[in-house]
């Protein structure tokens, strides 16, 4: 349930409650004040005919006011003098009524032991042993009652319509920024330094979330360019003294010196000079200014052809399926790289041949490297595409690998438009090298494959 809808049925629950609340409070006080106001004029005329039989006597008819019914009862119930409108012959009150009227409560009788159709308020005041009884005829009041009383309850499920409405509107409108925010956090990718959050104009609370959030963006850019520019200075860095300790190595080890040190030394320079080429291909897929070069159309089987002959005299022989020429749109030097990293892969890793393939799936072209050395388990063919990440952190090492490899190849793919996925069975209980992956067999063999895919 989304935020908008729960604001909404909250307020408008709320709004509910204090909306029935009122309205049962206000026929409640309406009804007690004018049942109160008709007491009230009730008792002031039993007073004043009170007053008045005391100082003149009997009066005949009593004289009252409005639509007012005046009797006076004795105590056995005879009606000794009344208003010109009242029943001279039967009390309006009952023996236990009238009781409980000289004792100051309000009885309320039917109307039909005056003759009329609605209900009367009785009050009474003792007269001595007599009994001053004024009705007043309630009937209108009720009709009132109840037209407040059905407006009220037609009123109110309409009044919740327009204010959910207005409340929907409202909530929608206050709302915006924060799906402005969120749209904008979504399509930051990190990939550009300068994408920032929609901030709105409003002088609120979500205002200043958005510069936040900003400077907080702010922040991390710029310690993001921190990092990357160290990446790339320390790799450039160190170049120039992996290239003289080669240089060093090499001689030494040609004029037979230090015995199998250098040849054993080169192994790990030649890993630490890889290990750099591939930092500096990272920083410089990382650096946010750095334009990507123009795609071109090129014959994929050409450029795999021409690689494979740099393989002729790898530890394992390299085969390519033959086929007809298919012409993919990339950049060819980043496609070479793509294609020596899993080849180089697939070389260190085989146990006797690596087996390359180049076909057509519907608008993409397709590289295929098998090889048939251990495998990579399903569960872990997507966590070796993170930079340095490791399965076997020895056998990674002595395979020559630097973690970086298929890192490498699948941002270079994905920069063209493309992907590398990794497929087939691993050997029973093998683990390999993640960003230097380890192979793909063949049909029948256990190993992996890597596909590397490009738009045609």
């Amino acid at each position: 349930m989304s935020l908008r809808i729960r604001l909404l049925l909250l307020g408008l629950t709320g709004v509910a409650v204090a909306l029935a609340v009122g309205a049962v409070a206000l026929y409640g006080a309406l009804t007690l004040a004018v049942h109160h106001t008709l007491d009230d004029n009730a008792r002031t005329t039993a007073t004043d005919v009170v007053q008045l039989i005391r100082e003149n006597g009997p009066v005949d008819p009593l004289p009252v006011s409005g639509a007012q019914i005046v009797q006076v009862v004795d105590s056995r119930g005879r009606v000794v003098t009344a208003s010109a409108n009242a029943d001279r012959l039967i009390p309006v009150l009952r023996p236990a009524e009238r009781k409980a009227a000289r004792a100051g409560h309000t009885e309320t009788v039917p109307g039909s032991r005056t003759g009329l159709s609605g209900p009367l308020r009785v009050v009474g005041e003792p007269l001595g042993s007599r009994t001053v009884l004024v009705a007043v005829p309630v009937g209108d009041v009720q009709n009132a009652q109840h037209v407040l009383r059905n407006s009220l309850l037609v009123t109110y499920p309409v009044l919740l319509v327009v204010l959910a409405l207005i409340a929907w509107w409202l909530i929608g409108r206050t709302l915006h920024p924060v799906e402005s925010l969120r749209s904008g956090a979504e399509r930051i990718s990190g990939q550009n330094r300068d994408e920032r959050l929609p901030v709105p104009h409003s002088a609120d609370e979500i205002h200043d979330l958005a510069v936040t959030l900003n400077d907080m963006l702010d922040r991390l850019a710029t310690t993001r360019a921190r990092q990357q520019q160290f990446v790339a200075d320390a790799a450039h860095e160190l170049r120039s003294p992996l290239a003289s300790m080669r240089t060093q190595l090499e001689v030494a080890q040609h004029l037979g010196e230090g015995g199998e040190l250098p040849a054993e030394l080169l192994q790990d320079v030649a890993r630490l000079t890889a290990l750099v080429d591939d930092l500096l291909v990272l920083a410089r897929l990382d650096a946010v200014e750095r334009p990507h070069a123009a795609p071109e159309s090129f014959d994929l089987r050409a450029l795999v052809t021409d690689l494979l002959s740099r393989y002729a005299g790898a530890r394992v022989p390299v085969s390519l399926t033959p086929g007809a020429p298919t012409y993919v749109r990339a950049d060819p030097e980043e496609v070479r790289r793509i294609v020596t990293n899993l080849l180089d892969n697939a070389v260190r890793h085989a146990n006797s041949g690596v087996a390359v393939a180049i076909s057509v799936a519907g608008h993409l072209g397709e590289v295929t490297v098998s090889d048939d050395g251990p495998g990579i388990p399903p569960e872990e063919r997507e966590r070796v595409f993170e930079r340095f990440a490791r399965l076997d952190d020895a056998r990674s090492r002595d395979a020559g690998g630097t973690g970086l490899g298929l890192a490498i190849a699948r941002e270079l793919a994905r920069r063209s438009g493309g992907d590398v996925s990794l497929d087939g069975e691993p050997a029973e209980g093998s683990v390999v090298s993640s960003g230097e992956g380890a192979g793909g067999g063949a049909a029948g063999t256990a190993g992996l494959v890597a596909t590397v895919r490009l738009p045609r």
